[in-house]
């Protein structure tokens, strides 16, 4: 059974990122465009789980489906598009993740939105907070009930993801 954890944010996962992604970057080559870190664990300071998360942008989304059996190589388990269109999305770590790749084609708006969002956190410090603040909650109160964690932090996030839209249209 998935134990939910969240920690303090630790140095380690910018690291952890960086190897992770020059194992992926090996696989497919210049057919990447851009590798990004997102999610809890790119934003210094923000308790989070300590799953890295990673999104490659690529040419062809159908290319990642080409190269599924070399990410299997690396540990990784296969999920498709795992209920978001147009993403390939892979995990690493069974019950013990420790890390998620979303992968999307250039272009999907996507890849604009979790930018957004990881860049809104590491520049309002106070939202990141209230958001690690609710995530460490709720890992107590849901500790093996992944579903009920996500639900819970589901209206801070869009309240987070509405602001972070709104401040990136503003400073365009």
């Amino acid at each position: 059974m998935r134990q939910i954890e969240v920690t303090p944010y630790s140095e380690r996962w910018s690291v952890m990122f960086e190897e992770e992604a020059n194992s992926i970057q090996k696989i497919f080559g210049d057919e990447i465009l851009e590798i990004h870190h997102i999610g809890s664990t790119s934003v210094p300071g923000l308790h989070a789980k300590p799953t890295i998360d990673i999104m490659p942008v690529v040419k062809k989304i159908t290319l990642v489906d080409e190269l599924t059996v070399e990410m299997i190589s690396i540990g990784y388990e296969p999920k498709g598009e795992n209920g978001m269109q147009g993403r390939r999305y892979f995990r690493k770590g069974g019950d013990r993740r420790t890390h998620h790749v979303h992968f999307y084609e250039f272009g999907n708006p996507q890849i604009e939105r979790h930018i957004v969002f990881r860049d809104y956190l590491r520049t309002h410090p106070k939202d990141a907070q209230r958001y690690g603040v609710l995530k460490q909650a709720l890992a107590k109160q849901f500790t093996y009930d992944a579903a009920s964690y996500v639900k819970g932090k589901e209206a801070l996030g869009l309240e987070i993801d509405r602001l972070a839209m709104k401040w990136y249209k503003a400073s365009k």
